[in-house]
């Protein structure tokens, strides 16, 4: 469980594909207080650590996750917002992340806004999955790439955020351009009130 609010980015250093698996490895701040078997988010996607050497980490993704999130797209040298698994004896300052990405969304528009950004995202509608809520409604709150944010005028298949420069800097949000595919998570809240509706 995760809270959306990033730590830092870490470093893409290696990249291996073994069958359907990606390995991946990053370097952070945070590598020396890592743990074997602990999970991490990765641009909103929770991996598990399975390999520690000096200031760098392995985990692993399998086929699932990378046809359905950015994982796959990584090359050595991007930058990955990192989130270690939210501590339950402090305040939620995001919003309850499962790290369990629904799918990808991509930039269409970034708006200058006096000192901050409006970014606009379009992702694959299905109604069917839309009635499960997997949806966005505004000033509800959405994960983009593991970052907790609040939506803004969302349509059936797009939304907006405002990004303030302390987000832009501090998360791989400076590195999204028009044509970047990033992960998307749905609320988990509106997927529970979906399912009780339609019982």
């Amino acid at each position: 469980m995760f809270s959306g609010i990033v730590e830092e980015f870490a470093t893409v250093t290696k990249l291996v594909r073994e069958q359907g698996n990606l390995h991946l490895t990053l370097t952070c701040s945070f590598t020396n207080e890592l743990k074997i078997d602990q999970s991490v988010s990765h641009n909103g996607v929770c991996l598990t650590v399975v390999n520690i050497e000096g200031d760098e980490y392995t985990v692993t993704a399998m086929s699932e996750t990378l046809e359905r999130s950015n994982i796959g797209l990584l090359e050595v040298g991007d930058k990955v917002n990192v989130e270690r698994s939210m501590m339950m004896n402090g305040r939620l300052d995001g919003h309850i992340v499962q790290g369990h990405v629904d799918q990808t969304a991509e930039c269409t528009d970034i708006k200058d806004a006096d000192g901050s950004w409006y970014y606009t995202f379009h992702y694959k509608h299905d109604a069917e999955m839309a009635a499960k809520g997997y949806l966005t409604v505004d000033k509800g709150s959405v994960t983009v790439n593991g970052v907790s944010l609040t939506v803004c005028e969302p349509t059936d298949d797009s939304f907006k955020v405002a990004i303030i420069p302390y987000t832009y800097e501090h998360t791989n949000f400076h590195t999204i351009k028009v044509g970047t595919k990033v992960n998307i998570e749905f609320d988990i809240i509106g997927k529970y009130i979906a399912r009780m509706i339609n019982k």
